[in-house]
């Protein structure tokens, strides 16, 4: 191994414009940095090797044994999305791809076991009892979403995470936006499989939402940007559908998250559960009424009859951001989520990000580089709770809760896909995105998935197999 042949594979890595290419390189680069050596290896002290190692052993003698009972025992009892803490990140820093194989070996064995049982013949055995197993276990283990932040037109990086997941097969059925990741998310939310590509292609997306309004309307309250644009652009992307129908269509589950207006209402997050009429076009536009660029906005859905009324006609909604960024907790009630992979593009959150790399960050200097980051949050927080015990003045409490709202929510996931600092980006924050800037947004957010796709794949990976599963009973 020499410097050079390193250089030659992080520069093909730096070079790539596809995840097989980019896989290529980093697999190589693993190679000659004896990473792949580390991967062989069960033991480590991240993890328990040897509850892994028995349980992958167990299940493979139970499977091949034909013992049936037994496997749906200890399928039900004790399988784990992070059994013996194989999801830790730091079984993941250590080279650029993959991780330990005997987790593999365990994942393997796992999905192995999953369609054993869900393809086999058994005596006694109906498919309906492998349903209501696969049911109840699928239940038991939980899912994986995609959350998708705000960041205005840095949003679009949401749209090059999305591809990458889809082109590896990873992308979660259960789907969550705020602000512009409603956009995109609707956008998604409402078209079938067989229609996804056509979201990627720029000439489709119609993204022309930013126009400043005459000086006269900003000063009336009108916001500083004109929403009336914004909304024919929302509408030329999404359908007019209802939250249900969405669902019925393709099968994902939506969710946009809505901030209040009012500050006696609560936030919200819609859904085909919580709210099946409201329009998914008119969820969106209020996501993405961030204040004092955009005034807030009222819901609209579809009554009995079909027809489009207001709907909780009281309260008016603003920008999804401001409350639930990552409505984690509202997700998991409602779609039994317990994973969350978090696109994060919002301007005031993606320069506080720091990677997660025990391995290679440990010290004083990672220690002090922390605090430098999280001592001015904190005291930022602090200032802002006693302003609003303390401070009693009219309009000004509406932005101090809004403010003191931001700064105390959770922006990061299991896995969180972020851009690199691009400064030069931020000036264009509100502007409308040209061809060329969607291109790099885009670019962008497939090559920050690229380093999480092995991770990705194997965290989620016994959810989809249930999945899987469930779809070959049901299509029998």
């Amino acid at each position: 191994m020499t410097q050079r042949e390193l250089a030659r594979c992080q520069e093909g890595m730096r070079r790539a414009t596809t995840y097989e290419e980019w896989y290529q390189a980093a697999s190589e680069h693993d190679h000659l940095s004896g990473h792949d050596e580390w991967k062989k290896k069960k033991e480590c002290e991240d993890y328990d090797y040897r509850l892994i190692a028995a349980r992958t052993a167990l299940l493979r003698k139970l499977r091949k044994q034909n013992k049936i009972q037994r496997l749906t025992f200890y399928l039900r009892e004790e399988m784990h999305g992070n059994l013996g803490n194989m999801a830790n990140p730091a079984l993941y820093r250590v080279g650029h791809v993959g991780t330990k194989k005997l987790i593999t070996d365990y994942l393997d064995e796992v999905v192995s076991t999953l369609e054993f049982l869900c393809k086999g013949n058994f005596k006694g055995v109906t498919n309906a009892d492998k349903d209501n197993f696969f049911k109840r276990a699928a239940q038991s283990f939980g899912r994986s979403a995609l959350v998708l932040s705000g960041g205005a037109t840095l949003g679009l990086f949401h749209v090059g995470v999305i591809q990458e997941l889809w082109l590896q097969g990873l992308l979660p059925r259960v789907m969550s936006g705020s602000s512009v990741g409603s956009i995109i998310a609707g956008v998604v939310g409402t078209h079938t499989d067989e229609e996804l590509d056509n979201i990627f292609d720029p000439a489709y997306l119609d993204l022309e939402w930013s126009r400043m309004l005459k000086v006269q309307r900003i000063l009336q309250g009108h916001g500083l940007l004109d929403q009336q644009v914004l909304e024919r652009s929302i509408n030329r992307n999404i359908a007019k559908v209802t939250f249900e129908e969405a669902y019925a269509r393709t099968g994902r589950k939506l969710n946009i998250s809505v901030s209040p207006a009012d500050p006696h209402q609560f936030p919200r997050l819609l859904n085909y559960l919580t709210a099946p009429h409201v329009l998914v076009r008119r969820a969106a536009t209020a996501s993405s009424a961030i204040p004092g660029i955009f005034p807030p906005v009222g819901l609209t859905a579809k009554n009995f009859d079909g027809k489009t009324v207001r709907y909780m006609p009281q309260s008016t909604w603003i920008d999804g951001s401001v409350h639930n960024d990552v409505p984690k907790t509202h997700i998991n009630r409602m779609h039994n989520v317990n994973h969350y992979i978090v696109s994060q593009a919002n301007p005031h959150v993606v320069p506080f990000i720091t990677d997660d790399e025990p391995d290679r960050g440990g010290g004083v200097v990672p220690f002090l580089k922390q605090l430098m980051i999280s001592g001015p949050i904190v005291q930022v927080t602090h200032i802002l709770e006693a302003a609003q015990r303390h401070l009693d003045v009219p309009g000004l409490q509406s932005v101090i809760k809004h403010a003191h709202a931001i700064s105390t929510q959770t922006y990061s996931g299991d896995v969180t896909i972020y851009p690199q600092n691009q400064w030069r980006d931020y000036v264009r924050t509100l502007a409308n995105p040209k061809p060329r800037l969607f291109q790099r947004l885009v670019m962008t957010g497939r090559r920050a998935v690229w380093p999480e796709i092995e991770r990705i794949r194997n965290t989620t990976r016994i959810s989809r197999a249930f999945d899987n599963c469930r779809r070959h009973l049901n299509q029998d």
